[in-house]
């Protein structure tokens, strides 16, 4: 080979080597392995990493992660099994107009097409924190959203389809926020951080610092578990959801105060309120020598009165009590043990609850004020969880009567039975909304017989004007997600619980 020639071939390999080591994607992006603008970026996107700091650091801009269609730059790395993203993540420009929407993510997420299955932990600019989800390609993004200060640090786990957020707040140990959803990826999938300007025609910077991918070890069948309870509200219309509670711990049976800003929830045989928005923590209600309270609670129509379901000294056994709004002495209101309070009637002289009694179930009616109870059904099997239509007119409650568990109405007496769902599903806990056009109920799969608890569920929704059903939020839950009635006053949210089982300890608690 002559000597010019073969010296040209090394200037060139010479040149090629020095692009290839300056090339922004072979050398800027640390643990990940590309970086792709996913739906409308313009201009393109860029991810760039610090060797030094161990910074990332995007500026993007994009429409939104929202909707069915999404528009953010994505820094990514395929992956499968179970996973963990944690960083600290932050907007270093904080001066001059910035839309407060745009979000800077933790993702997994199925495919790089714009309208792609995923979840992602997302810090918006104003301070918002959410789990985010599509559940499948093309569908509506879903949410869960904590009004809470902008978290130091956040983790997204990936626990076979479960994908769970965990925050610090101030530097304590990451712990479970109460966000979780369940969602399948096939393998492999892709996992990294985003951004989204949330607006086309303007691009914005966010950093994530100090950031840790992780494969997790499989849990072992026989490791220890602690119950998480999460109580949300969600919104009938769009199906986003804030949590207003989490804890370890067994939250169950949320009910609205009848100004519709505060639930009030049990937890290990007390009673608590709390802000429906997030803004606040629980507060102990005052029930005086009644103890061991249950998921069977409400206000009166006139928010004067609390009935409640517990025991008290000399009265083995649940009973249906009342007591002031605000907390104070129980007053008795059902004689016979074993009684659940269920709902109030309109004019609020009326309470319904249910009694078991050899092996049936059945509902009674008693005054507000005490005195002799009558029974509005007298069957063999399963009548429960009676909830007065707002005319009063009705009950609605389900029952087994036809076979599986459905939901049915009847006339305020007792009489002119009407079923009203006729499916495969095992539906339990119907609540007619204060507006009167639709019912909240919850699904199971047709093989739990029973109203049990930590099963994958339903909340449905029953509109009565066209007797067509949809789905509201798949969750886990069961007993102790919605007891009592758990409609707004304005008929456009429900509060329900979810429920968890984490690692007993926290396993990402570090």
């Amino acid at each position: 080979m002559p000597a010019r020639l073969a010296c040209s071939l090394c200037v060139l390999s010479l040149a090629a080597l020095l692009l290839h080591a300056n090339t922004p994607r072979a050398q800027s992006i640390g643990i990940f392995e590309g970086q792709s603008d996913v739906g409308s970026v313009t201009p393109p996107g860029t991810a760039h990493y610090d060797l030094n700091t161990g910074v990332y650091t995007i500026t993007a801009a994009g429409a939104n992660l929202w909707a069915a269609t999404d528009g953010f730059h994505f820094v990514w790395k395929k992956a499968q099994g179970d996973l963990a993203l944690t960083a600290d993540i932050d907007f270093p420009e904080k001066t001059g107009e910035h839309n407060p929407h745009r979000k800077a993510v933790l993702m997994f997420r199925q495919t790089l097409d714009a309208d792609g299955a995923y979840a992602d932990v997302a810090q918006h600019g104003s301070g918002l924190t959410a789990l985010q989800f599509r559940q499948a390609k093309g569908d509506a993004t879903g949410s869960i959203e904590l009004n809470i200060d902008p978290p130091e640090r956040v983790r997204l786990e990936k626990r076979g389809d479960v994908f769970t957020l965990y925050l610090s707040l101030h530097g304590e140990p990451l712990h479970a926020s109460g966000a979780s959803v369940k969602l399948h990826l096939d393998e492999p999938f892709y996992a990294g951080i985003g951004l989204s300007a949330h607006d086309p025609n303007a691009q914005e910077t966010a950093t994530f610092t100090h950031l840790e991918f992780e494969q997790l070890a499989p849990a072992a069948a026989t490791a220890p578990t602690t119950l998480l309870s999460s109580v949300q509200v969600i919104e009938v219309d769009s199906g986003r959801a804030t949590i207003a509670y989490a804890a370890r711990g067994n939250a169950q049976a949320p009910s609205w105060s009848r100004d519709g800003s505060t639930l009030v929830f049990n937890q290990d045989g007390k009673m608590y309120s709390v802000p429906a928005d997030g803004k606040g923590t629980p507060q102990a209600i005052d029930t005086g020598s009644a103890t061991g309270c249950n998921g069977s609670h409400g206000f009166s129509p006139d928010g004067k009165w609390l009935a409640i379901t517990c025991t008290a000294p000399g009265n083995p056994g649940n009973r249906v009590y009342v007591i002031p709004a605000a907390g104070g002495t129980p007053r008795m209101v059902t004689a016979n043990p074993d009684s659940y309070f269920h709902s109030w009637s309109p004019d609020g002289k009326t309470i319904l609850f249910s009694r078991p009694n050899k092996g049936a179930l059945n509902i009674y009616s008693i005054p507000a004020e005490g005195g002799a109870e009558t029974a509005l059904t007298n069957g063999t099997g399963i009548s429960d969880d009676p909830d007065f239509s707002p005319d009063g007119a009705f009950i609605y409650f389900n029952t087994d009567r036809w076979g599986g568990m459905q939901i049915a109405r009847m006339s305020a007496d007792g009489s002119h039975v009407e079923q009203l769902t006729f499916d495969q599903f095992r539906n339990w806990t119907p609540h007619p909304a204060p507006d009167g056009k639709s019912v909240v109920f919850l699904s199971y799969s047709p093989e739990v017989t029973t109203h049990a608890s930590n099963k994958e569920i339903a909340l449905r929704i029953l509109t009565m004007e066209d007797g067509k059903t949809r789905v509201l939020e798949n969750l886990i839950g069961g007993n102790g997600s919605m007891n009592v009635s758990n409609w707004s006053p304005d008929s456009k949210r429900v509060a329900v619980v979810s429920y968890e089982l984490l690692p007993a300890g926290g396993a990402a608690e570090k």
